[in-house]
């Protein structure tokens, strides 16, 4: 009978760590799925937009200083890796946009350009599916960070190198409302 306790002690605590790890590595690959599901709604997002300013660029010429930023800021967004970088340049991008779509507004005609309100819409659907991707991504990471950290999933996620993942978070100039003069004066 003692015989059973210490291997039954043994295998215990082998389940317990078994059961840990899992937990631990099933987070990071749902954290990894939702960085890839924000990747595709960026990939979307980056694929739009060339034909909206395309679209916009005839009727806008003298507004050509909005389309640039907006072409630069689709272009870092495009080429930024890391979950770091990527939050900024997305970030500037999401401004860049939202100064555009303020402009479109002051031109009747563009206003009421089919393409235009489709790619619009089209855009604004996409912001939202981006947003949502970026909260489920968050939530995920919180979830795997806070098992790392609490007891005693600690010690299985020091033993076994798992490591932090980053939060997407806007940098603090997004955090503010773009400033945007339609005043019409040069």
């Amino acid at each position: 009978m003692f015989f059973w306790i210490p291997i039954t002690v043994i295998a215990v605590i082998i389940l317990w760590i078994i059961i840990i790890y899992n937990g631990l590595v099933s987070l990071r690959n749902q954290a990894q799925n939702a960085w890839k599901q924000i990747d595709v709604q960026l990939k979307r997002r980056h694929d739009l937009i060339p034909n909206l300013v395309n679209t916009v660029k005839g009727a806008m010429e003298f507004e050509r200083e909005t389309l640039e930023k907006v072409i630069q800021a689709r272009s870092k967004a495009v080429s930024a890796t890391g979950i770091a970088e990527k939050g900024i340049a997305e970030n500037m991008l999401t401004q860049a946009l939202g100064r555009l779509f303020a402009l479109v507004e002051n031109y009747p005609n563009l206003k009421s350009n089919q393409n235009i309100l489709q790619l619009q819409e089209e855009l604004t659907s996409t912001e939202n599916r981006i947003g949502f991707a970026r909260q489920f991504y968050n939530d995920i990471v919180m979830q795997f960070n806070t098992k790392q950290e609490l007891f005693p999933s600690n010690i299985i996620a020091s033993s076994f190198g798992f490591t932090r993942s980053e939060y997407f978070q806007a940098e603090e100039a997004a955090r503010e409302a773009p400033k945007v003069d339609l005043s019409m004066k040069k």
